[in-house]
């Protein structure tokens, strides 16, 4: 026959130790033998759970409120890799910088000393890749990468891309060529369909 854990004392006890302020976790230690969920809900029975004292409830210090969450590093060097390649095509330097950015070129400047396998990459190398996967010529860039981050700094610009719109500096004449071009694509399209139909 199990016995009751609140004997009369107990009580008595329990409701000299809330009314002094203590909370309920500090309360179950006191009494020992009881947790902290179990002195919750002996209050809840009897009726005092929400009955402090008011001087105890001002007394107690009140609650933080929570800030933001610092930013990653990560976030923070990529918001800054692509800050930079936002004001590369702001100034103009866009064709420039996407030929230098090429795949194909960039191919050849990766050093064949810092190439590397799969199974050679270390913690810091960077993971982007070149050539088929399923081929002997297939490697990594191996560049030492921006900190929290899988890539280096130049295949950083390649792997995300900015949140801001994209401004180009088109001349008018670029510009009447384009819709010249696709007004004749959609001419084009327009008599595919035809035809089809």
């Amino acid at each position: 026959m199990r016995t009751s854990t609140w004997s009369e004392e107990r009580v008595e006890q329990l409701k000299k130790l809330f009314e002094s302020g203590l909370s309920c976790s500090q309360i179950a230690a006191e009494l020992g033998s009881v947790t902290r969920n179990a002195v919750i809900g002996k209050l809840h029975r009897l009726g005092m759970a929400n009955t402090r004292p008011k001087e105890v409830r001002e007394s107690r210090v009140p609650k933080r409120k929570r800030s933001a969450p610092p930013q990653p590093r990560r976030q923070t060097m990529i918001r800054d890799v692509l800050a930079q390649r936002d004001q590369a095509i702001a100034s103009g330097e866009l064709d420039t910088e996407l030929s230098a950015l090429n795949a194909t070129e960039f191919d050849d400047s990766v050093p064949q000393a810092q190439r590397k396998g799969v199974l050679d990459l270390a913690r810091g190398d960077c993971r982007w890749p070149f050539g088929d996967p399923s081929t002997p010529d297939f490697y990594f860039c191996a560049a030492p990468v921006l900190p929290d981050c899988p890539y280096c700094a130049q295949h950083v610009r390649l792997a995300y891309q900015s949140t801001q719109p994209r401004v180009r500096n088109i001349s008018p004449e670029e510009r009447a060529r384009r819709v010249l071009h696709g007004q004749r694509l959609a001419a084009i399209h327009r008599a595919r369909r035809e035809v089809a139909s």
